[in-house]
């Protein structure tokens, strides 16, 4: 596991403390690394939701992907 050194506010630092106080993180590594994983999470959703508007705006190819690879590729 890689170790990082990161300034941050003193707000930040009191939220972080606030979970590890409120028994939400064990310390405050782990306060960090859930934040990090819960901002992975909400990318991953975001990325469904977005290609979830293209099908709904039709934004979408439909068909054998080597052949729409070939006929977009130039």
């Amino acid at each position: 596991m890689t170790t990082i050194s990161v300034p941050i506010t003193g707000e930040q630092e009191k939220f972080i403390n606030d979970l590890v106080k409120s028994g939400k993180a064990a310390n405050k590594a782990h306060a960090v690394r859930y934040a990090i994983q819960r901002l992975s999470e909400e990318e991953a959703i975001n990325a469904v939701l977005e290609g979830e508007r293209d099908i709904r705006e039709g934004r979408v190819y439909r068909g054998d992907l080597r052949k729409l690879a070939k006929k977009y590729a130039s």
